[in-house]
């Protein structure tokens, strides 16, 4: 079972537009809503890849309500802590006009220590029947990152892979932890080295380092032009086929559920990162965020290419 942590889950909401025009009336063409926030992306994708999916994180109020009842269809357990006030919501405006996305995220409710205590319990009630752990996005307000810490440290001490795919600063004061995995972006990966990196012997040399200090995986993406991945048998380079992209949101979420269901099968690193490619590739193919058809990926996944580079 794949264990999935959302912190600040959320309603997503994709609005498609025609010419979008700042400080006017804007006429929706169509909208959809779903079960959001960057863990049940992975969530929803790791469950139709086959897997069981277990979600945990903070749900409150009626839209927390619709996040688990919107899971429940989806063939995805959810066991979240339910708090006072509303899960949030996140808006994407699609401009079909001008092919643009333009995104509304709310920073969600107020978290506190008891809040972060009761999930902690729930973590622990969760870790043992689990094969791998995947934390994702960021957290609302009253928190900083010691929650991800402690649920890192909980995960290794019960020797279960654990993948970590955030942001910014919580990224930098999680990597303490040493989680299994991370999915830096190139800016992510420039933050956390303080270089350019300009070039893909720069990017290598910065992800052999930050494998050497601990993360088992180190996973750069490069969008369209594939993935670079260092880990413990070495540097490989994975390279997508082109494709017609129609939502490129939600990519990200699920190459890291292809990774967990990789982890999860123990898969070869090769047959992991062409799984998670292939995975991501196909989401790319579709208008819905963190979603893929099985078709898509089987179709694509021939045209994956690893290559081990010497370094």
């Amino acid at each position: 079972m794949i264990l999935t942590v959302t912190l600040n889950a959320a309603i997503d909401k994709r609005y498609v537009v025609e010419n979008l025009q700042t400080g006017s009336v804007n006429r929706v063409k169509e909208c959809t809503y779903s079960a959001g926030g960057k863990g049940l992306n992975v969530s929803r994708v790791a469950a139709i890849a086959g897997e069981e999916v277990t979600a945990t994180g903070f749900v409150g109020g009626h839209a927390g309500d619709y996040i688990v009842e919107a899971l429940d269809g989806l063939n995805i357990k959810s066991d979240f802590v339910h708090i006072s006030g509303e899960s949030r919501s996140c808006i994407n405006i699609y401009d079909e006009t001008n092919h643009t996305q333009t995104e509304f995220l709310e920073p969600g409710v107020f978290i506190t220590d008891a809040n972060e205590e009761e999930m902690l319990k729930k973590f622990l009630s969760l870790i043992d029947s689990c094969s791998v752990v995947a934390i994702s996005g960021s957290v609302p307000k009253g928190m900083d990152g010691s929650l991800y810490k402690e649920m890192i440290k909980i995960s290794k001490e019960h020797k279960k892979p654990v993948i970590l795919d955030t942001s910014g600063k919580l990224l930098e004061e999680s990597l303490e932890a040493k989680p299994t995995m991370i999915k830096p972006n190139m800016d992510e990966i420039r933050m956390l080295t303080g270089k350019e990196l300009n070039n893909q012997e720069d990017l290598i040399k910065a992800a052999v380092d930050i494998n050497k200090s601990g993360i088992e995986v180190v996973v750069i993406s490069c969008g369209s032009d594939g993935s670079l991945i260092a880990c413990e048998e070495g540097v490989y380079r994975a390279f997508v086929p082109k494709i017609d992209a129609v939502n490129t949101v939600g990519c990200g979420d699920s190459m890291i559920a292809g990774f967990a269901v990789g982890f999860s099968r123990g898969l070869s690193m090769t047959e992991t990162i062409k799984l998670a490619s292939a995975i991501s590739a196909a989401n790319a193919k579709r208008m819905e965020t963190g979603f893929f058809m099985t078709k898509d990926m089987q179709e694509l996944l021939p045209q994956i290419k690893v290559e081990k580079l010497i370094y």
